[in-house]
């Protein structure tokens, strides 16, 4: 049992999938506007009462916002610009990035393109 807090980040983008049917709407360009929830676990909180304080989130913030924002997702990701694939990058790095100057601990991250449609990663830990 633990605490488990998540914020929800935002970003505009376009992107294609290579390899579709001709005709198949996501071959062609076309634009998102992305919802990004990381999702953080601690076992006990630390003063007053977080999990992680959510301004120590900031960092990601600027990351999604220099990278991906209004960028072509394409040119900025080696591998096809899926939800799957986006939620795998951001979750690769916050453990990698964020996660060692902060208290919580990564659980998952989702990628939403739309209102209905969504892809989460999440974290496999050693126990």
């Amino acid at each position: 049992m633990g605490y488990t807090i998540g914020k929800t980040f935002g970003f505009s983008a376009s992107h294609r999938l290579p390899g579709l049917p001709t005709g198949h709407k996501c071959a062609r360009d076309h634009g998102h506007n992305y919802l990004v929830e990381v999702v953080l676990t601690a076992d006990v909180l630390t003063a007053p009462g977080f999990v992680t304080d959510f301004g120590d989130l900031t960092p990601f913030r600027d990351y999604v916002d220099s990278v991906f924002d209004h960028r072509c997702l394409n040119d900025v990701m080696d591998v096809p610009p899926t939800c799957e694939n986006l939620a795998a990058h951001f979750a690769d790095w916050v453990t990698t990035n964020l996660e060692p100057l902060i208290p919580g601990r990564l659980v998952s991250v989702q990628v939403a393109e739309t209102a209905t449609t969504w892809a989460r990663y999440t974290v496999e830990r050693m126990t």
